[in-house]
């Protein structure tokens, strides 16, 4: 038996509770259900992890409703665990699944740093804002031990480049000098993400990440080292905690957060049943409730694909949160823009000047 599982066959500290088929496999075995005759394909409970020695590491992003070109991600899964992460899908390129796979076969780029500094080296290369992590959190719990962020970091203050980070794991507290020395050129900001302070809701739908409260002392602590950062708000899950957005970006707001953001859940590809498997698992008494408003936002799908409504929805449900989403940042927020971080400062050192400074 898988040592993660309880006496009533839920995985303890996962989100997947499913390790569905790659569906880039025509046959494989793995457990989809839950009874005797999986026994023998149960996997090993503990992370592994995977090197990996990509060619690049910058990847260019075409979406227009993102709000960024290029993104960079030094790990791919993630054991945050969040059951709704739209980055599961892409596990399946790799050859797993995006089940319990995705949390448990984390695949690190240990030649990130040498990748990104062989760009910034490039002659045709021109500076543009690094979005880390667009994919998979860039402070999952191997970060600590590996250190691929920080010295990414290390590598952005180097060349005087300009970053953005989103993350909701607390060790981004580890880095505040490096953020604080990028902030003081205009060259950082952060998002922290929150999307419920209960939790009961926390720990089943994110198992692996920290408090809520942990994440706004988070906020606060950036804050106060003049760290520009805002509230995202993701996913909004109706009928889990759309009613939460009012209570977050007022507590985000007092602790220093200066803007506010939302995506309404969408489940593209596999992640709809790992999803629903979830939601009947954890939330039996309105589990379709939950799947209905969902479809409600979507054109009566769970998955949506077609740019800008995929991040905010429509139709009356996806209109009501907005509308909600709207009168909390008008009440608690400033005007105060959004910060345009600066590429004017980008430099190439010589090699003695990057080795004196760290």
């Amino acid at each position: 038996m898988d040592s993660e599982k309880s006496y009533d066959g839920y995985f303890k500290g996962r989100g997947a509770q499913v390790n569905p088929n790659n569906n880039f496999f025509s046959k494989s075995y793995v457990q989809e259900h839950v009874e005797g005759l999986d026994e023998p394909f149960l996997e090993a409970a503990s992370t592994q992890i995977i090197a990996t020695y990509p060619k690049s590491i910058l990847s260019k992003v075409e979406s227009p409703d993102i709000g960024f070109a290029r993104s960079l991600n030094p790990y791919q899964g993630c054991e945050h665990g969040c059951i709704y992460c739209y980055a599961r899908n892409s596990h399946e390129y790799w050859g797993y699944s995006a089940g319990l796979d995705f949390e448990r076969r984390i695949l690190v780029k240990y030649n990130a740093v040498e990748l990104l500094e062989k760009e910034f080296e490039r002659k045709t290369y021109l500076p543009e804002m690094i979005f880390m992590s667009g994919n998979t959190d860039c402070y999952q719990p191997i970060e600590r031990k590996l250190q691929l962020t920080r010295k990414l970091l290390e590598t952005m203050l180097i060349y005087k480049h300009p970053v953005s980070l989103i993350s909701k794991n607390v060790l981004m507290l580890r880095d505040l000098d490096l953020l604080a020395e990028l902030a003081s050129m205009r060259l950082v900001s952060v998002a922290i993400t929150i999307n419920s302070l209960r939790e009961e809701v926390r720990r089943k739908m994110e198992p692996r990440t920290a408090t809520s409260s942990a994440r706004m002392k988070l906020i606060e602590m950036l804050a106060e080292r003049g760290i520009p950062v805002s509230l995202m708000v993701a996913p909004i899950v109706p009928g889990i905690n759309s009613d939460e957005m009012p209570a977050l970006i007022q507590q985000a707001s007092s602790a220093g957060a200066k803007w506010a953001s939302y995506t309404i859940v969408r489940l593209n590809g596999v992640i709809a049943n790992i999803f629903k498997d979830w939601v009947y698992k954890n939330y039996p008494d309105r589990a379709d409730k939950i799947i209905h408003g969902i479809e409600a936002c979507h054109d009566g799908k769970l998955n949506d694909s077609e740019w800008g409504r995929r991040i905010r929805g429509e139709g009356q449900v996806a209109e009501g949160i907005r509308q909600l989403f709207k009168m909390a940042v008008n009440k608690y927020m400033g005007k105060e823009p959004y910060p345009i971080l600066r590429t004017d400062l980008f430099e190439r050192p010589n090699r003695d000047t990057q080795l004196s400074l760290f």
